[in-house]
């Protein structure tokens, strides 16, 4: 990947904010600033909007909601309602309402699933070991 150096005249209120944010996560201010501009001009428009704005704000969390959110799951109410409704599917047509119920369950796992692989990613990154996350996925 190619970086392009920039200089940048950041008012003084800004940098302090920036700066108690990176001491907070324990990141550069650099870091800080790049989840900021990247929050702000998505360098990949796949993701819908709320998931990109749910992803980018993990970086500003401690590290203890990180590891809530690594840990996280669907509900067992919800995943036990995706799978009747992934059955049923293969057994039979499912209704309208029934499809629509499923791809709502569908987003909610993925949603979770790709938040908590970030705050993962984060946790990593800020020198910790994550190996338990990775057994609990398996």
């Amino acid at each position: 990947m190619t970086v392009h150096p920039i200089t940048l005249n950041v008012p003084d209120s800004l940098y302090r904010r920036l700066k108690q944010r990176a001491r907070e996560t324990r990141r550069s201010v650099e870091d800080e600033l790049l989840d900021v501009l990247a929050t702000a001009v998505p360098l990949d428009q796949e993701l819908p909007h709320d998931l990109a704005k749910a992803v980018a704000a993990l970086s500003s969390l401690e590290d203890n909601a990180l590891w809530e959110i690594a840990r996280s799951r669907l509900s067992p109410n919800a995943a036990a309602e995706l799978e009747t409704l992934n059955w049923k599917q293969q057994a039979e047509k499912l209704s309208s309402d029934e499809q629509n119920r499923q791809e709502e369950l569908i987003y909610q796992y993925e949603k979770t699933m790709l938040l908590r692989a970030r705050a993962a990613v984060l946790l990593k990154e800020r020198g910790y070991d994550i190996s338990e996350l990775m057994s609990s996925i398996l």
